[in-house]
């Protein structure tokens, strides 16, 4: 374990690094036959691997209002019947639904080429199959009729994002191009996306998409590339008649380039897409009910739902299969805390923390009562940091906590006390605004923001078994010591450091969670 204290608000940070070894007996800095035995369930009995399988290969993504959420929801609640732990499902609101299918979209004209697409969230479909020209929104000179260009785009399908001069990772570029190349190619760059800017404002900014469907534009295509290899981030959709398509980095260039140069690029396209109207969302809830103190809780939470363009493997897979999996040694190592052990599969994350919030505030008398709450929402990879999140006195506890903790796993994790805050991020954000102790497992980030988080490549494989079971074993213990610790952990808060106007950032403050999608 590495220890970051800030000291004050200019952040001094002290470090200290403890040795590591080998795993044996040794690497228990205490007695405790539990923490053996949980070590033993985790690390050498683990059940992440079959459990992700199940998941993420058979269920697939769990978008809010669709049918991969639901089946996820059942089969969770099945999976801790079948272990014996009390569960439940509460409805905390309603969310569009939406029934997809296949999409397919090929380039028929000036030659042939199947694309590289997915369809956006929420978006409607085509009816059958649809072929369509392909327009860019054009560069529009003083004076120049926008209207007019608008008269000549029904039946079409309209580029609305800027292409990307090259979908090499940046890495490579930093690696083997000269200085002057990654310029050259950066400043063009910057010219292409000002050059767009320009004509989507001038189409109609956030009126965009309106415009355009009340025109008769059949699709609008885009792309969000992720500066990666074949990657892409993808969303929602925003039409109401139009289909709403994501093209890969380069698939999207290459009709942008057709268009640009007058070649007159020419599509087929065949979506299943049908938003079915408000549908119900639920958190599920798994319960250890404490045999000393069973009205206060310790929670551990990860959000269910993903985006769809993928498996949602980490983002967030891996959280819902650590936190299953926790649960499952805690029902066969220690199946009667002395507090209250909830375990949270969270409902709509991706669309701003819905459910957790509403947990929230639809359970006063568990916020109230909340020793400590443990959340993970970052992908594959072994746990790396742990911030106390504000707290002015909780660093002490998760040292505590920490320190029992075998080496095998403590030794990777950087503990920053108080710590900085998150001032957004993921579901520990819904009870930090509370006055929570509330802290977030969180593992290696940069790969994980540029290739897996929200994108077309966020799949199975993408999981490190070995540190998953390593995540599960750490929320287990870490869940157990908390349930035992004697002393409640003290709510105080610290100053937290200062904002781009030099004063203390303010605390994070609680947004009202939105029951529905109208």
């Amino acid at each position: 374990m590495k220890l970051c204290v800030n000291v004050g608000m200019a952040g001094l940070a002290l470090t200290l690094a403890l040795p590591s070894s080998p795993l044996s007996a040794q690497t228990f800095r205490t007695d405790d036959p539990l923490l053996r035995q949980m070590w033993t369930e985790g690390m050498e009995r683990s059940q992440t691997a079959p459990l992700a399988q199940a998941l993420l290969d058979s269920i697939g993504p769990r978008l809010s209002g669709t049918e991969g959420f639901y089946s996820a929801v059942r089969w969770l609640q099945n999976r801790y019947e079948e272990w014996g732990v009390p569960v439940r499902r509460e409805q905390y609101g309603t969310w569009r639904g939406w029934a997809s299918g296949i999409l397919h979209v090929d380039l028929l004209s000036p030659r042939v080429r199947t694309l590289e697409t997915h369809l956006l969230a929420w978006s409607p479909g085509t009816n059958g199959p649809v072929e369509a020209e392909v327009v860019a929104v054009p560069e529009f000179g003083p004076g120049q009729d926008v209207d007019a260009w608008l008269a000549t785009v029904r039946g079409k399908a309209v580029l609305i994002a800027p292409p990307q001069l090259s979908c090499r990772e940046p890495q490579a570029f930093e690696r083997l191009a000269r200085e002057a190349t990654v310029e050259r190619l950066s400043t063009r760059q910057r010219d292409v996306d000002r050059s767009w800017a320009e004509r989507l404002t001038t189409l109609g900014g956030q009126n965009l998409v309106s415009r355009l469907e009340e025109a008769g534009a059949v699709a609008l295509i885009s792309s969000r590339w992720s500066n990666g290899w074949g990657v892409n981030k993808v969303f929602s959709a925003g039409t109401e008649t139009a289909v709403g398509i994501d093209a890969s980095c380069e698939d999207y260039g290459l009709l942008a380039r057709l268009a640009d140069n007058g070649q007159a690029p020419r599509i087929r396209m065949n979506a299943e897409g049908e938003v079915t109207g408000e549908q119900p969302m639920y958190n599920v809830i798994a319960e250890l009910r404490g045999s000393e103190l069973p009205n206060e809780y310790v929670l551990l939470g990860a959000h269910l739902d993903s985006w769809h363009a993928a498996s949602g493997a980490t983002d967030n897979g891996t959280g819902t299969i650590m936190m299953l999996e926790a649960m499952r040694i805690l029902k066969t190592v220690y199946p009667n805390p002395r507090r209250t052990i909830l375990v949270a599969h969270w409902g709509g994350e991706e669309l701003g923390l819905i459910g957790s919030r509403a947990f929230s505030e639809d359970h006063p008398e568990i916020v109230e009562n909340l020793q400590a709450a443990f959340n993970q929402d970052n992908g594959t990879w072994r746990i790396d940091y742990l911030q106390a999140q504000g707290f002015l006195d909780a660093g002490g506890f998760l040292a505590k906590w920490l320190a029992q903790v075998p080496e095998e796993i403590s030794q990777h994790i950087e503990l920053d006390v108080p710590g900085p805050q998150e001032q957004g991020g993921s579901d520990h954000m819904s009870f930090i605004c509370h006055g929570v102790p509330s802290f977030r497992f969180q593992s290696n980030y940069p790969d994980y923001r540029q290739y897996t988080w929200h994108t077309n490549r966020d799949t199975y494989d993408k999981i490190v078994f070995d540190d998953l079971q390593n995540n599960a074993t750490l929320a287990v213990m870490m869940a157990y010591l908390a349930s035992e610790d004697p002393q409640r952990v003290p709510r105080t808060r610290s100053v937290l450091p200062p904002g781009q106007n030099g004063q203390p950032r303010q605390w994070a403050q609680c947004r009202q969670a939105p029951r529905s999608s109208n």
